[in-house]
């Protein structure tokens, strides 16, 4: 199954996989919630997920597909080459993880490594994912700074998570202090660019 909201990429892809003698594309998702619907219904060897599409993206669906124990395996493919999404797409289940902008073949050699039992990484992003080490905020501080991401108000942000003001201000705070940023937009990008949003 080939789950990538751009038709044309989408289109490519598989008609790149449908050269190869051993591969059948058996679906295809233009977003997530359809990448759901159509893992289950077509339970694909293989699933390739675009990190991010309409509704959720490709390491969300990959989470929901593993927590319902999907039997294939799961390849997430990204234009960005985050450690932290890495980090993210395997602890969603994800046993390959690949560019786009690496050559087509690689992507059909790493369908059939997962199909096989292998993990398949981008060997670049493995080593800086091992460099950059683990996102230095807690789960709450994650959870905080992705909210007041959309630069609304502290009021705003602090009825939507369901906390005080000033509980949201403390983690904002430590967030931004963690992170050596000079505000919050600036944390949530420095965070954003190292994959922990």
């Amino acid at each position: 199954m080939i789950a990538e909201d751009q038709t044309m990429v989408r289109q490519a892809l598989v008609a790149l996989l449908e050269l190869e003698p051993d591969i059948e594309v058996v679906a295809e998702a233009a977003g997530g919630d359809e990448a759901l619907a159509m893992a289950r219904k077509y339970q694909p060897d293989v699933a390739v997920l675009d990190i991010e599409m309409p509704g959720p993206g490709g390491i969300e669906v990959a989470r929901k597909l593993t927590a319902s124990a999907f039997p294939g395996k799961i390849v997430i493919v990204t234009t960005f080459g985050r450690p932290g999404y890495l980090r993210a797409a395997m602890a969603a289940g994800a046993t390959g993880f690949l560019l786009k902008d690496s050559p087509a073949a690689e992507l059909a050699e790493a369908i059939r490594r997962v199909a096989a039992g292998e993990r398949v990484v981008d060997t670049a992003l493995a080593a800086a994912a091992l460099a950059e080490g683990e996102s230095p905020l807690s789960q709450r501080e994650t959870d905080v700074l992705a909210a007041a991401a959309s630069h609304e108000s502290i009021a705003v942000v602090a009825g939507r998570l369901h906390l005080s003001a000033g509980t949201v201000r403390n983690h904002l705070s430590a967030a931004i202090q963690k992170l050596g940023a000079r505000n919050r937009a600036d944390a949530a990008r420095i965070a954003q660019e190292k994959g922990w949003l």
